[in-house]
């Protein structure tokens, strides 16, 4: 399986950082039952970024549940050298990682160690990042994140600069590698990056800190249908 047979057309992928970890099994069943079928899983090193995340423990407690009902854990790697993470991620049940471009020094060596572990490969860029200096990298993954904030922290707000950046993004790259957009993504937010060219959206706040996960995750496939 590879993201060719996970995404629908656009994907809506609630952002677990954001959920109630006490309640982390309870939420995942809800979005899950909802339609969701991509989980985007943030892993902060406290470096790269300042917080620390989540990581390999939460992803081997929740990837059971998860692949039972067809969903792919989907991990952005918010660290330095993430490839000495790709393995035991593999090994965790994680389905795709993603590395930001700003800490290796080679994009393409660092795919081909994720392709050799059967894991999906996507790009990340930070608001930024020259587009133009990685589109022919970007043109080996499966898809190029577009980041709408600074990574690190959930619920900031969307930046509106973004938008130019992601149709810039779709422009310089074949049709076949998706444009995810991360960071304040909502119900107003997703429509104009899904018309900038964006496929794969993700959303923390606006799904898992709302009051029903279930039905903020169907509001925003609907706001993006």
């Amino acid at each position: 399986m590879s993201w060719s047979d996970w995404t629908r057309g656009t994907e809506i992928e609630p952002s677990i950082y954001a959920a109630d970890f006490a309640r982390l099994g309870e939420q995942l069943d809800e979005v899950l039952s909802a339609g969701a079928r991509i989980l985007h899983f943030d892993i902060g090193d406290g470096h790269f970024v300042p917080p620390v995340t989540i990581g390999p423990v939460v992803l081997r407690s929740i990837e059971v549940m998860v692949h039972e009902v067809g969903g792919v854990l989907d991990c952005h790697l918010m660290v330095e050298n993430p490839a000495r993470h790709f393995r035991e991620l593999a090994e965790s049940g994680a389905d795709s990682v993603t590395f930001h471009v700003e800490v290796v020094d080679d994009i393409a060596s660092v795919v081909d160690e994720a392709r050799l572990l059967g894991l999906g490969v996507g790009i990340a860029l930070n608001p930024g990042t020259d587009l133009d200096a990685v589109a022919e990298a970007a043109r080996d993954v499966d898809f190029a994140l577009c980041m709408s904030i600074d990574p690190g922290y959930s619920g900031q707000a969307f930046m509106t600069e973004a938008l130019p950046r992601i149709a810039q993004l779709r422009s310089l790259l074949p049709e076949a590698v998706s444009v995810q957009v991360d960071g304040g993504i909502n119900a107003d937010t997703a429509p104009q990056a899904r018309a900038a060219g964006a496929n794969l959206l993700v959303a923390g706040s606006a799904v898992f800190c709302q009051d029903n996960a279930a039905a903020a995750y169907r509001e925003l496939v609907q706001a993006v249908s």
